[in-house]
């Protein structure tokens, strides 16, 4: 009877640890945002975990200044490739450019394309939906934080608050489902797969929850169309014009304006626009110059 109490006592004494070690505010953060984290997990394979952990640890639950003002809950700095709001903010030196965004929602999908479109994380993407340790190691290893121990601080936040549930809750079920996912990639700002042999619309869909009627939109493609093994996908609509730094592009024997609208994810009948063009005119001669924003 003695050694039951005993038990039961450890057990209370446990509890209540961790009851006044976790924090009223990350746990509100992770109801507010969690259906997020899972929702960009399934389109570009971040672990929710990691997202959430990152989030947290970098907005300080939200509740930091550059958070609060300008919806950054991952201290993304401008860089040369960004062409949104800007905002400046003091940290590694004064006066900083960091990333500004009109919802914490468009904070969190930039995150995921900021990961994905980065070469020095692409090692990441080869490791386990569920390995969030190897997550946060390489997240480090690679230089996204100058904080010898932020790898540490990652972990030790998921395992405090169970975050890596959401990794197997959506997670498993998804890597069952999906058992040889496509690899995420970034164009233009924009997700895009290349798809495989054996691909369908159907399974593209069901694979990344968008309708076969937007995906054929967002890829100027027609009803009936077949998809070919190497054609770029869009996962999401193309924008009007390509980034800065391709402002013109020379055709090449074999290349289409469909392609050369796929290489740079530009609408098609944007690149039509932009060279002055009429979708119905012949195919321009290899060696033309297009403009391409």
């Amino acid at each position: 009877m003695k050694r039951h109490l005993i038990y039961l006592l450890t057990i209370f004494v446990c509890l209540s640890l961790q009851a006044q070690t976790r924090n009223k505010q990350y746990e509100d953060y992770i109801k507010q945002y969690r259906d997020l984290a899972v929702d960009e997990m399934k389109k570009y394979h971040i672990p929710a975990s990691i997202t959430l952990a990152q989030g947290l640890l970098e907005s300080g639950a939200g509740q930091s200044t550059l958070a609060r003002k300008s919806n950054n809950h991952f201290g993304i700095k401008c860089g040369s490739d960004w062409q949104g709001k800007t905002v400046r903010h003091n940290d590694d030196a004064r006066g900083e450019c960091f990333r500004a965004y009109k919802h914490p929602k468009q904070s969190y999908e930039d995150h995921s394309k900021f990961l994905a479109g980065r070469p020095r994380y692409a090692s990441l993407f080869k490791l386990k939906i569920t390995d969030y340790k190897g997550w946060a190691r390489g997240l480090k290893k690679a230089g996204y934080a100058t904080d010898p121990r932020y790898a540490q601080r990652l972990i030790d936040i998921i395992e405090l608050y169970d975050l890596d549930k959401y990794d197997k809750k959506g997670g498993l079920k998804w890597m069952k489902e999906n058992p040889n996912p496509h690899q995420p990639y970034i164009a233009n700002g924009l997700l895009y797969i290349v798809v495989r042999a054996g691909d369908t619309w159907k399974s593209i869909s069901k694979e990344f929850d968008i309708s076969q009627k937007k995906l054929r939109k967002y890829n100027d493609l027609y009803k009936g169309y077949e998809l070919q093994p190497g054609d770029i996908l869009y996962l999401e609509k193309k924008n009007r014009k390509a980034q800065k730094e391709h402002i013109v592009h020379v055709l090449r024997a074999g290349e289409s304006m469909y392609l050369i609208s796929q290489k740079y994810g530009i609408r098609l009948k944007n690149l039509y626009k932009l060279n002055k063009m009429d979708a119905d005119e012949p195919a321009p001669e290899v060696g033309t110059i297009l403009r391409l924003r």
